[in-house]
């Protein structure tokens, strides 16, 4: 038995963000579909699925063919059996998680982002998994006062605050 370890990173294009997660059926796809499309009116988006069996195929669906077309190359390469990626636009990540969340095959969510991402991808004689997320960079220090307001007044100039 052996065990090969390998990083794939994600691209991320201006304006996107793409969530990462692990489900257990092929009708994954179609209720993703769903569940983004009555989200919110704006999005746009990809998604691509790694069947663990049967055919072994990436499947995939969406409503804008260049993040769909993301979507299948990228969970391609990742090749791990009940994989997704979802690459969206015109919404963001904490608009549709909770639907997500809420999407009877899915198992987990492993990455929700729009910073630089990577994927640490274990790989066996059986098969890939996904054994965890690199999202964003490192962080430098605590924040101070200066950086708390900051952050409070940015929450209520996106609108997420009052």
């Amino acid at each position: 038995m052996s065990l090969k370890l390998e990083i794939i990173n994600v691209p991320i294009p201006e304006g996107a963000s793409v969530i990462v997660g692990h489900s257990h059926f092929i009708k994954t796809v179609e209720d993703i579909y769903e569940a983004l499309v009555t989200s919110t009116p704006s999005i746009k988006f990809g998604v691509a699925f790694c069947e663990a069996s049967g055919k072994r195929l990436v499947r995939s669906d969406g409503n804008d063919i260049h993040l769909i077309k993301l979507a299948e190359e990228y969970a391609l390469k990742v090749g791990a059996g009940h994989t997704f990626i979802v690459y969206i636009s015109g919404a963001w990540p904490i608009n549709v998680l909770n639907t997500l969340k809420h999407v009877q095959e899915i198992t987990s969510i492993y990455a929700a982002t729009s910073n630089p991402l990577q994927l640490i991808i274990a790989e066996t004689d059986q098969g890939r998994s996904v054994l965890g997320v690199v999202d964003g960079f490192k962080s430098l220090g605590i924040e101070g006062e200066e950086d708390k307001n900051e952050r409070r007044e940015f929450l209520r100039k996106i609108g997420y605050k009052r």
